[in-house]
């Protein structure tokens, strides 16, 4: 995982140009400016890539800030942005409205520079701060890879926006072969490094921005494809294989092969509006994990659900 310190991104959504140019003036030292000039637009550019955080102008024509931060909070991408309504002197602010939407502070026109800047940057921290304790209970602490708990989430997610967009989301569950003999016969120290030095290959292996890694338990370990159908799906799975099989991990008490190897199973769908949830999706990938270890291990079976 990439630690290095990077700019804080704040999408600034105000109907007046004056505003925007006044904002970013004040902010683009420090932070990432993206500007919107309607509602429409900053859902749009929320969505695609989301902000540290938004400020978010109250009254504005055909969706005011109101409506904007109703549909933000009921979007998954978005619903934890925190937002800072901006407000003319003048204007009429139903604090409590604003609250109860979900937006944590307001500033007001004309902008008092001091003021905002430390309003916006306690947010800022606090969102950082979140998202470091989000990181790390989403961690495997074995591994460093993420964990189930975090597998869980996005998986949720992806089949979300697969059913929207209706796109292939595919899915590949992988056991190392024997580790109880691993275990047994090296020791758990060098069984939890043997763990370590898998998961960081097959991290290697995944390169793609939306595909998604974790320890799944124990010794297996689960991919998650976004747009991915079986043949991608497949190959990848083969590739995840050979990586294990070239790392030469020695593993004597295998009947599989002479070093540790991976078994996996694979899955793809696109889901429909009567589908079973991403749950039948996990279980057809693990019925060919299944399969692939009755039929000796060491190998990929794939499989295409119509409707799951």
């Amino acid at each position: 995982m990439n630690m290095e310190t990077k700019k804080n991104r704040i999408l600034v959504v105000d109907d007046s140009e004056e505003n925007i140019d006044i904002l970013v003036s004040l902010f683009q030292k420090d932070y990432m400016i993206t500007a919107a000039i309607n509602g429409k637009k900053a859902l749009e550019i929320a969505s695609k890539r989301p902000p540290d955080l938004i400020l978010l102008d109250i009254m504005m024509p055909e969706m005011n800030g109101y409506e904007v931060c109703h549909k933000l909070k009921g979007n998954d991408i978005t619903k934890n942005i925190p937002v800072i309504f901006i407000t003319a002197l003048s204007d009429t602010l139903d604090e409590a409205k604003a609250f109860n939407l979900g937006a944590v502070d307001y500033i007001t026109k004309p902008f008092q520079p001091v003021i905002t800047k430390a309003r916006v940057r306690t947010h800022i921290e606090l969102k950082n701060k979140t998202d470091m304790l989000e990181t790390l209970v989403s961690l495997d602490g074995l591994t460093g890879i993420f964990n189930r708990r975090k597998f869980d989430e996005y998986l949720n997610a992806e089949w979300k926006r697969a059913l929207r967009v209706q796109t292939h989301l595919s899915l590949i569950l992988m056991d190392i072969d024997h580790f109880k003999q691993f275990n047994d016969h090296y020791g758990h120290a060098t069984g939890d490094d043997c763990l370590r030095k898998v998961a960081n290959e097959l991290n290697n292996v995944i390169k793609r921005d939306n595909d998604f890694l974790a320890r799944y338990g124990g010794e297996e370990f689960v991919v998650i494809l976004p747009n991915t159908a079986i043949n991608g799906a497949k190959h990848v799975a083969e590739v995840l294989r050979m990586a294990i099989t070239k790392l030469n991990l020695p593993h004597e008490y295998s009947s599989a092969a002479s070093h540790v190897s991976l078994s996996l199973g694979v899955a793809s769908t696109i889901p429909t509006q009567t589908s079973n949830l991403p749950k039948a999706l996990i279980e057809a990938a693990d019925e060919m994990l299944y399969k692939s270890k009755k039929n000796g291990r060491n190998q990929v079976n794939a499989i295409e659900i119509d409707s799951c």
